[in-house]
C-alpha cells in the first residue's frame, strides 16, 4: 500500500465517531451495511419499469436490447447471494483478501491495492461534494475471480441474453455519494444487493456535458439543477429486487444514495 493511501487510513480512523456501530446480522435489512449516513433525494424515474411476467425475452429483445433503457423486476431469486454479501459474511471469508481500488473520474487511471478489512472499515465513508474524481478510491470491478469465485458462483445472472454476446461480472461496494461520472461502453445490467443507486443515463448520440474529474455527487449538485428540460438524462433509483439494462454506447452516471453493494453483468 502507497504511504498516501496509509495516510488516509489513519486521518479516517482518528476521525471515526465513538458511536459509529451498525448490526452485522446478515438477515438484516441493510445486511449489516448501515444506511444512517444517506442521500434522501432519488429523482424522478422517467426509465420504463417491467415486471418479469410482463415480458418475455423476445419482447425484451425486439424492444429494448438495442434501443433503450428498463428496469425488470424479479426476473431471478437471488436471496441466498443477498446473505452471503452482508457486511459479516463477506468480512468473515474476505478480510485478508487484497481488493484494487480506482479512482472515481471518468478514465479510472490510478488504481490502489487494500485489504478488504481496511476497505470496508476506514475507506467505505460518505463521500464529501468538494472532492475531486481522481481523490477519490472506489471498489467496483478488477475482481479477483480465483478468491471470489465462490461468491459469484451463487449469483443469478438475468436471464435475457444477447446474441453472440457473454456475460463478465463486476462486484462493488461503496459509501453515500460516491459513484462513477458518465462514460460508455458495451451494453449490460446493473443490480443492488443492498442500498440504492442512481442512474442518469443518455443516448449515445446526445454526450452530456461534464468534467471528467468532477465527481457525480458534484455533477447532481451544481450542474444537475441547471439543465433544461429537453437536456435532462433518463434517470432513476433502482433498489434490491430490481435490474437496470442498458444498450450498447449508451452514456450513463451512477450516483450511490445509501452505503450500496451492487454487481454488473457486462455483456461482450
Amino acid at each position: 500500500m502507497d504511504l498516501a493511501v496509509r495516510a488516509l487510513l489513519l486521518l479516517l480512523l482518528v476521525q471515526l465517531p465513538a458511536s459509529s456501530h451498525c448490526t452485522d446480522a446478515p438477515g438484516g435489512d441493510d445486511g449489516g451495511w448501515g444506511l444512517d449516513s444517506k442521500i434522501e433525494d432519488e429523482g424522478e424515474c422517467n426509465i420504463e419499469i417491467r415486471d418479469a411476467n410482463s415480458i418475455t425475452h423476445t419482447e425484451f429483445i425486439e424492444e429494448y436490447a438495442y434501443a433503450k433503457p428498463v428496469i425488470l423486476r424479479g426476473l431471478t431469486d437471488n436471496t441466498k447471494f443477498r446473505i452471503l454479501c452482508s457486511k459479516a459474511n463477506l468480512l468473515r471469508e474476505y478480510a485478508e483478501k487484497t481488493v484494487r481500488l480506482s479512482t472515481a473520474n471518468t478514465h479510472s487511471y490510478r488504481k490502489v491495492d487494500v485489504r478488504f478489512e481496511e476497505f470496508v472499515k476506514f475507506l467505505l465513508t460518505p463521500q464529501p461534494e468538494d472532492i475531486l474524481g481522481s481523490d477519490t478510491l472506489y471498489f467496483f470491478g478488477d475482481n479477483n475471480f480465483t478468491e471470489w469465485h465462490l461468491l459469484f458462483e451463487e449469483y443469478k445472472a438475468p436471464p435475457f441474453s444477447l446474441p453472440f454476446m457473454h456475460p463478465a461480472y463486476r462486484f462493488g461496494i461503496a459509501g453515500p455519494g460516491t459513484g462513477v461520472p458518465f462514460h460508455w461502453h458495451g451494453p449490460g445490467y446493473s443490480e443492488v444487493i443492498y442500498g440504492r443507486k442512481r442512474w442518469f443515463l443518455y443516448p449515445p448520440d446526445e454526450a452530456p456535458e461534464f468534467h471528467p474529474n468532477y465527481t457525480s455527487l458534484s455533477w447532481v449538485s451544481r450542474s444537475y439543477p441547471n439543465l433544461p428540460l429537453h437536456q435532462r438524462p433518463l434517470e432513476c433509483t433502482i433498489r434490491p429486487g430490481e435490474v437496470l439494462y442498458f444498450p450498447d454506447r449508451w452514456w450513463h452516471a451512477t450516483l450511490n444514495l445509501d452505503t450500496s453493494v451492487f454487481i454488473s453483468t457486462f455483456l461482450g
